[in-house]
């Protein structure tokens, strides 16, 4: 910001072309201090989930017919899946803080995203003591489903606000789902891992260009 001051101190001898590379420089760091998505934070959590999906998937490979993952890898699920729920609504809330109108994130919207991840989880065990195969309870209903929700209800939000950057970002998630559900209970892992990755990190690729480019908005 001190170049913008000298600017101010210097308006005798105004330069146009001086003025739009101040202009463009605020503009950039701007962006970056109001990005709710940090492109270092979406690359830690992209490398993350793969490593899950492949310890999942290592945990259930080779399974005959499918139980499930193993005892010791589910405090693992259980704690990344807490925490990125938390810090994807924390991000949500925090995109459209002090924002008004159409572009304001309401509770009700909130409600919405944080039950696409929660309640698949909580019907896990009513449906495996219903009777429901291995299958569904323990890998449908918390890989290919949350995502599958989640991602549809950001980009009809997103879409909503005419905020094209997160609504192909939650269409992204959804597709991942479906590639999870028909890549199986095994192979599904996997695929939620790899998937979930390169779509976190293609959005951080992207924040990343817009910023350099000075372009603001989604």
């Amino acid at each position: 910001m001190n170049q913008t001051s000298d600017l101010a101190a210097d308006s005798g001898n105004f330069d146009p072309r001086r003025a739009a590379a101040v202009l463009s420089e605020t503009t950039q760091q701007t962006r970056r201090e109001i990005e709710p998505a940090r492109p270092w934070l979406l690359t830690v959590r992209g490398l993350l989930v793969l490593g899950v999906g492949i310890v999942f998937w290592l945990s259930v490979r080779g399974q005959h017919p499918y139980t499930g993952p193993t005892t010791s890898v589910i405090p693992l699920a259980v704690t990344f899946g807490v925490l990125n729920t938390i810090v994807t609504l924390t991000f949500a809330r925090r995109a459209t803080l002090g924002i008004g109108g159409r572009s304001r994130l309401h509770p009700a919207e909130i409600a919405l995203l944080a039950a696409a991840w929660i309640v698949p989880y909580l019907l896990m065990v009513p449906v495996a003591n219903s009777g429901a195969s291995t299958s569904v309870a323990y890998y449908v209903l918390p890989v290919p489903v949350p995502l599958i929700a989640a991602g549809l209800a950001w980009a009809g939000i997103s879409a909503a606000r005419r905020r094209r950057r997160p609504c192909g970002t939650g269409l992204a998630v959804a597709a991942v789902g479906v590639i999870c559900l028909i890549a199986g209970p095994i192979a599904g892992w996997l695929a939620m891992g790899i998937g979930l990755c390169v779509v976190l990190l293609g959005t951080a690729l992207v924040i990343v260009r817009g910023q350099r480019r000075g372009v603001v908005g989604a």
